[in-house]
């Protein structure tokens, strides 16, 4: 039982912070990284449909980024969605592919966007102190039926304790990296 809950809470730590490295990948350094367009949605036949799912989406050089989409004829939607989408770059059409130049960064935007970084940090931290929070009520649940004695209940909290250490490590390790990176020039 208690082997259950933290398995699962760990499981639920993992997810979250997985999450947070694809959300650092969104984040938008001085490198050309496809899942920089991650997210963005294309009209296609009437539908919005995910950039990645009409086109193929590869790196030219460190600051350009292709689009070749599977039918010419979403050349201008595609640029459109980038246009809409609140990244604050410019595409280019040529025949038949989207080019997408990725400016260099000033100072100023390398600083918003590591506070950006610190914000989705947080929220990741935060995530993970909910999970250990679900995981201690349901010890603190096992204890009132009956289920663990105090003892059980004090070591499993103190396992889930470590498990929410190591997992806010790699938050912060995570976070370190992803700052580097932005204050790379």
């Amino acid at each position: 039982m208690i082997d259950e809950i933290e398995s699962d809470a760990s499981q639920r730590m993992d997810k979250s912070v997985e999450a947070l490295q694809h959300n650092f990948a969104r984040i938008r350094t001085g490198r050309a990284n496809p899942a920089l367009l991650e997210g963005i949605m294309v009209q296609y036949y009437g539908n919005d449909t995910p950039l990645n799912q009409v086109s193929t989406v590869s790196v030219e050089d460190a600051r350009t980024l292709v689009i070749s989409p599977w039918e010419k004829n979403l050349l201008p939607e595609i640029a459109k969605a980038i246009l809409r989408s609140d990244l604050g770059i410019n595409p280019a059409t040529s025949s038949d592919v989207v080019r997408v130049p990725l400016p260099a960064l000033t100072e100023e935007s390398r600083k918003e966007l590591t506070k950006v970084a610190r914000h989705e940090a947080e929220q990741g931290r935060v995530s993970v102190r909910n999970i250990r929070r679900d995981a201690i009520n349901d010890l603190r649940e096992l204890l009132k039926e009956g289920e663990i004695t105090e003892d059980e209940e004090r070591k499993a909290h103190d396992d889930i304790q470590k498990i929410t250490d190591g997992h806010v490590a790699k938050i912060d390790a995570a976070l370190e990296g992803k700052e580097a990176e932005l204050l790379e020039i």
